[in-house]
């Protein structure tokens, strides 16, 4: 090791650089400097070379020797470890601007109130506390917040670093929220109420449904699109009372969104509370439970459209959009999911029934 340690303008000095200027100067051996300082050869030649730092019984020694106080030889001990401390941050710094690169820092200023700057350091800064983590390439590990299935590289590192992103600004954004305990009885009985709300304008049915999520525990947040994310909605439990249910309002076509909100309200109810659950375009690198996303799904579907229902109706590709509406009228549902069912299940032609699908425009309430 060196007594010396340099990176770009910045340069410390370990004590033990000082030392050896003052055994030089007194033309002596640091076999006789030892002798003379009450210590042994070795404790000496690593204090000079820097692995061994100044102890207060060797700053008592080089005071009496050297006619010094031992603050002075503290706080040069302490100045060492300062400056060292700037020069590893200096190194973190810079070893986080290729992950900081792959996130779009004009969201955070657009939606989190993240100061704005082109200053590298102040990004990478502002980033980590709003994020709550120390190093940005924490947002790299292959075990936090969501877990990946495959290898990092440089193909979907982006994804992975934006999906975690915007899933700890949806926990970020789920602080303003109050909610009750958690009672997945209560959230049971609002169901067929939540699938009520689909006829209903984002106006009528999004304050009514917050307000009944909170009341069973849950804090549901409506996000921004956050580029390169790929999510389209999360479930992560803060704790065994409280949940949060994250939608991304990329996609707000009706039927996109009813079936993505149910999906994650079984997500709930599963209370798998150690597990972050995500939709993602990136699906495929998450290290997903087959099985509990087919239950999901499948809940999904058939919440809003029972089976035995969709049998009755028994619809074709020549099933015309007035039966459609019929039908969806008869189940008290949006249009719109039914025709997003067919099509999802091959039955009608993906280009059908434009007229019927409704996309939500809605306005997200940002944190203040």
């Amino acid at each position: 090791m060196s007594n010396i340690t340099e990176y770009n303008e910045l340069i410390a000095f370990h004590p033990g650089y000082y030392i050896s200027e003052i055994i030089d100067e007194m033309d002596i051996t640091q076999a006789e400097f030892a002798t003379r300082l009450g210590t042994n050869t070795k404790t000496l030649s690593y204090l000079i070379n820097g692995q061994a730092n100044i102890s207060n019984d060797l700053a008592k020694k080089l005071s009496v020797m050297m006619g010094t106080s031992e603050e002075m030889w503290l706080n040069l001990q302490s100045t060492y470890d300062q400056k060292l401390i700037e020069i590893q941050k200096e190194k973190d710094f810079d070893a986080q601007k290729t992950v900081a690169r792959l996130i779009d820092y004009a969201y955070f200023i657009e939606n989190a109130g993240l100061c704005a700057t082109k200053d590298p350091k102040e990004k990478i800064s502002n980033l980590c506390k709003y994020f709550k983590v120390a190093d940005l390439r924490i947002m790299l590990k292959p075990d936090f917040l969501v877990n990946y299935r495959t290898g990092i590289n440089e193909v979907n590192e982006k994804n992975i670093v934006n999906s975690r992103a915007w899933v700890q600004t949806a926990i970020n954004f789920s602080q303003n929220i109050k909610t009750e305990a958690y009672d997945a009885s209560k959230l049971k009985s609002y169901l067929s109420e939540i699938r009520n709300m689909t006829v209903q304008s984002p106006d009528e049915f999004l304050p009514r449904m917050r307000s009944i999520f909170a009341e069973c525990g849950i804090a549901f947040v409506l996000l921004p699109n956050l580029k390169n994310s790929g999510v389209n909605g999360a479930v992560k439990w803060i704790n065994e009372d409280r949940v949060v249910l994250a939608m991304n309002n990329r996609r707000l076509d009706a039927d996109i969104f009813w079936f993505s909100l149910f999906h994650e309200i079984r997500h709930v109810l599963q209370k798998k509370t150690k597990t972050t659950f995500i939709s993602c375009s990136e699906n495929e690198m998450i290290e997903v439970n087959k099985q509990l996303e087919d239950d999901a799904d499948n809940f999904a579907a058939n919440f809003l459209i029972p089976p035995s229902e969709l049998k009755r109706f028994a619809p074709t590709k020549y099933t015309s959009d007035e039966e459609i509406i019929s039908f969806a009228n008869s189940i008290g549902i949006h249009p719109g999911i039914v025709a997003g069912r067919l099509q999802h299940d091959g039955i009608i032609a993906p280009n059908r029934c434009r007229a019927l699908k409704e996309k939500y425009n809605i306005e997200i309430n940002k944190p203040a």
